[in-house]
């Protein structure tokens, strides 16, 4: 029998009226002849109602203790689904993530799972029971509860599906598809039947939150199969699998934007070995994430570095960045925390000439200005103000033939 591992969003168990039409999902699943176990994330929005809950009490809650508060909103919804399955008559177990032994780092909120234990699954799978797996959670070598970082449910579902080899892993929520930009943004926005890992991880890296990052990795790692599709829907969803060398892929499939981003500029430093170094070294000790970097052309012995941070980031950044420069005489450095990046990513971009220079005219036609530019073998991301993004990503994705058929 073809095994799937099946993950279901805090929107899908928001209330018990969906956890009921979840369990029914499920149950068909194993009536036709498939087995299946169940990640759930916590409902609806009450991970954020146990962090406010926390800082009620404290500003700055202990990690240790932070991860054993939010382990128990997933705790909360396995348990109703299994309530739920149970009384339609379907055989379930739960699972938090200790009792299934997702033995993790004991990085506390920030996790990297191990290694997964499946004895347990398997017995339950084998007697025609269906396993229901807390997400988002783990426990550490010392036995300590630990948390993966928020979207970390994704991750759990892979991580189950690589360890118990199955077929696929389906990531169910409230949209029923991968989209060639956001739908809300574009309504001509068309969905994708099939997208490469390479693609997928460009999209989530760039600002597309339908899947999280290290899920994608993971999968692509291990070969996994990964289907996004609608909990509530009967819809094919969209398939995320490796590069078919038989298909001709479209030279662009899709454009991701985020908004979350500040720009940096240290301008006038000596153009000399180390220059970028002492600048962003104490960032990176900070454990401040770089992401766009420019070092522009020498002039009079000096140059400009710039680089983007994540917007949370900015005001520590920037003032790290103060300091660092400090030691340049007649460096200055500016800010802007009012950027977005625009990106085109696709895989068929490889071996056609000529994107760069459509997605460059295409700006220009709207007076969209490019600050910095950032490229990769299937994929190029531009800076713009955060007041043009909207125009860049519609404009972009009607040049590059994006929309749906009319």
């Amino acid at each position: 029998m073809p095994l799937i591992v099946q993950k279901y969003g805090g929107t899908s168990v928001g209330s018990l009226d969906l956890i009921r039409r979840v369990a029914a999902r499920v149950k068909a699943a194993q009536a036709s002849g498939t087995n299946v176990v169940v990640v759930v994330s916590a409902m609806g929005d009450s991970t954020d109602r146990l962090v406010d809950l926390a800082r009620g009490l404290c500003a700055e809650p202990d990690a240790r203790e932070m991860d054993v508060l939010l382990s128990t909103g997933e705790q909360v919804s396995m348990a109703l689904l299994c309530i739920a399955l149970r009384n339609q008559g379907c055989e379930a177990r739960s699972y938090t993530g200790s009792q299934v032994r997702i033995v993790t780092t004991g990085v506390h909120s920030r996790a990297r799972i191990e290694k997964v234990e499946t004895e347990r699954l398997r017995a339950d799978i084998a007697r025609g029971v269906v396993p229901v797996v807390a997400g988002f959670q783990g426990m550490d070598e010392s036995g300590d509860i630990t948390t993966i970082g928020r979207g970390g449910s994704d991750t759990t579902a892979v991580a189950l599906a690589v360890a118990l080899e199955a077929d696929e892993c389906q990531i169910l929520t409230d949209v029923d598809g991968v989209y060639t930009t956001d739908p809300r943004m574009v309504p001509a926005a068309r969905r994708l039947d099939r997208i490469t890992f390479d693609e997928m991880l460009e999209l989530a890296g760039q600002g597309s939150r339908v899947l999280h990052l290290r899920s994608v990795e993971f999968a692509s790692k291990y070969n996994v199969p990964l289907r996004v599709a609608a909990s509530f829907g009967a819809g094919p969803g969209t398939l995320i699998c490796r590069e078919e060398p038989r298909v001709e892929a479209p030279v662009v499939s899709g454009i991701a934007f985020n908004r979350d981003e500040a720009e940096i500029t240290v301008a006038g430093v000596p153009d000399a070995p180390g220059t970028a170094f002492r600048l962003l070294k104490p960032v990176s000790d900070a454990s401040i994430e770089v992401d766009m970097i420019v070092l522009n052309a020498a002039r009079a012995g000096n140059v400009d570095l710039s680089f983007t941070v994540h917007r949370d980031d900015y005001g520590p950044a920037l003032r790290l960045v103060k300091e660092a420069a400090a030691h340049f005489a007649g460096a200055q450095v500016n800010g802007n925390d009012r950027v977005a990046k625009l990106s085109v990513v696709g895989v068929g971009m490889r071996s056609h000439a000529g994107v760069a220079t459509r997605l460059f005219e295409t700006l220009a036609a709207e007076s969209i200005n490019v600050r910095l530019v950032s490229t990769s073998e299937i994929k190029i991301s531009v800076l713009v103000d955060e007041q043009a993004l909207e125009r860049g990503v519609r404009c972009l994705h009607a040049a590059f033939g994006l929309e749906r058929p009319s």
